[in-house]
């Protein structure tokens, strides 16, 4: 899968979010924790781009555990994503924008990520997830697979 880039992938808003993203690398995985370089996961990466693009958190998330949702089904982090973000069309996505992805086929959206494009045009995606810390990773067919909806940061018209 390719991605198609800003009009100006230099100064655009996606190369701005991607930016942000790409500054949390590096950063090891904690449960709930939201702060560059100290620990992130998931979630706490994208609040950490929101609060670098946009300033303050439009909402605190509650707490949560590992399997959070799972239990009773709720679909929590699409709700959100749906309430803070503008919903985009799987062809539509483009570097910067973000994947809320179900890490089974029946289960419940948990994890969630920053699409960007290698340097040959591929996709990527900036994530974190146990063991790993935050990482940048090919967009394969796999991950692709899990996507269970694709969201642009308020603002961004490209």
């Amino acid at each position: 899968m390719t991605v198609q880039a800003d009009s100006d992938p230099d100064t655009g808003a996606g190369a701005r979010a991607v930016a942000a993203a790409r500054g949390w690398l590096g950063t090891p995985y904690r449960h709930q924790a939201s702060r560059r370089g100290v620990g992130a996961d998931c979630l706490g990466l994208v609040r950490g781009v929101w609060r670098e693009l946009l300033g303050p958190e439009p909402e605190a998330p509650p707490p949560y555990t590992a399997d959070w949702s799972e239990t009773g089904g709720a679909e929590r982090l699409l709700g959100a994503a749906t309430r803070h973000f503008a919903s985009v069309e799987a062809d539509g996505a483009r570097p910067g924008d973000i994947v809320v992805m179900r890490m089974g086929a029946r289960a419940v959206a948990k994890h969630v990520g920053v699409l960007a494009a290698s340097p040959d045009g591929y996709a990527t995606i900036i994530h974190a997830y146990s063991g790993q810390g935050v990482v940048e990773s090919p967009f394969t067919p796999a991950w692709r697979r899990r996507a269970a909806g694709f969201f642009r940061f308020p603002g961004r018209s490209d």
